[in-house]
């Protein structure tokens, strides 16, 4: 197995907890991103500089990018969001309607921008439910 994680979006407590899963379980974690982030120095961890898009999906990769993660299911890996949840067959498509139907009423001015609340900040609930579901995931 390998973790794929979108190094863009993880929060640095997230991030921190993939390094440490990576390294006891010896799974190899490669943090592609569109700029490099510093990783310390371990033949598991990869740092991996794209322009855009993610067109390999080994395994598990981490995001919160909802179209991004149905293309990585569609590739046949599994997804796990920073805050823990796991996307599959069975919830991305809500995911994505619902993503599309908010863009949607954004665009059209039904949303004004000081409506939405925006995402929480990720606390110590977000850092469990991200490693536990990590630990479950990876063996």
């Amino acid at each position: 197995m390998q973790i794929w994680v979108d190094a863009d979006s993880v929060p640095l407590i997230a991030k921190d907890l993939i390094i440490k899963t990576a390294e006891r379980t010896q799974t190899m974690a490669i943090f592609v991103a569109n700029q490099p982030i510093k990783l310390r120095k371990s033949p598991l961890l990869v740092m991996t500089v794209v322009p855009s898009g993610f067109d390999k999906a080994d395994d598990l990769a981490i995001t919160s990018d909802i179209p991004l993660a149905n293309d990585i299911l569609d590739k046949g890996g599994m997804v796990l969001t920073t805050r823990g949840m796991v996307y599959d067959k069975n919830n991305i498509k809500q995911k994505l309607n619902m993503r599309d139907f908010m863009d949607t009423m954004r665009g059209t001015g039904v949303l004004e921008l000081q409506e939405m609340s925006g995402q929480k900040p990720y606390g110590d609930r977000d850092k469990k439910a991200f490693a536990d579901g990590l630990n479950r995931l990876v063996r």
